[in-house]
């Protein structure tokens, strides 16, 4: 088993994480965040482009924006989906109102949208909520 690249969500530091402890809760070296958290986190666009760039470890980015109602219904979804996840996947959400450009670059069309990078590429993308078992079996999918 090797080690994976992981990107720290909060300070952005670079980590080498042995694959079999992805699971027990691995921290980041610098600032002592949660490397697999169990939970989505808000990122910015420099965040998520640093993490798809370096990243061998699942990323699902939700873009979403605060005006709009099927996005906030799908928050809690999520969240579960990311609990459910922990140790395999890391989840996280992008406020396309507050990062324009980004969704543009992400060609968002609709939200929410879901989108699944494998090492730097696009694997998948989803738009419309989703239930948290729907989410899990789309990703395994």
């Amino acid at each position: 088993m090797g080690a994976k690249t992981l990107t720290c969500l909060t300070c952005t530091q670079l980590n080498r994480v042995p694959e079999e402890k992805l699971g027990s809760g691995p921290k980041c070296g610098s600032c002592g965040a949660a490397l697999m958290p169990s939970r989505p986190v808000d990122v910015d666009p420099a965040t998520l482009q640093k993490a798809l760039q370096n990243d061998d470890v699942l990323l699902v980015a939700d873009f979403w924006a605060p005006w709009c109602g099927p996005c906030r219904m799908m928050a809690p979804e999520f969240a579960k989906a990311a609990k459910a996840l922990a140790g395999r996947a890391r989840l996280v959400k992008l406020n396309t109102q507050d990062h324009q450009s980004t969704g543009a670059r992400y060609r968002i069309r609709g939200i929410p949208a879901l989108v699944a990078f494998e090492r730097g590429k696009e694997k998948k993308r989803q738009a419309g909520a989703m239930r948290s078992g729907q989410i899990i079996s789309w990703l395994r999918g």
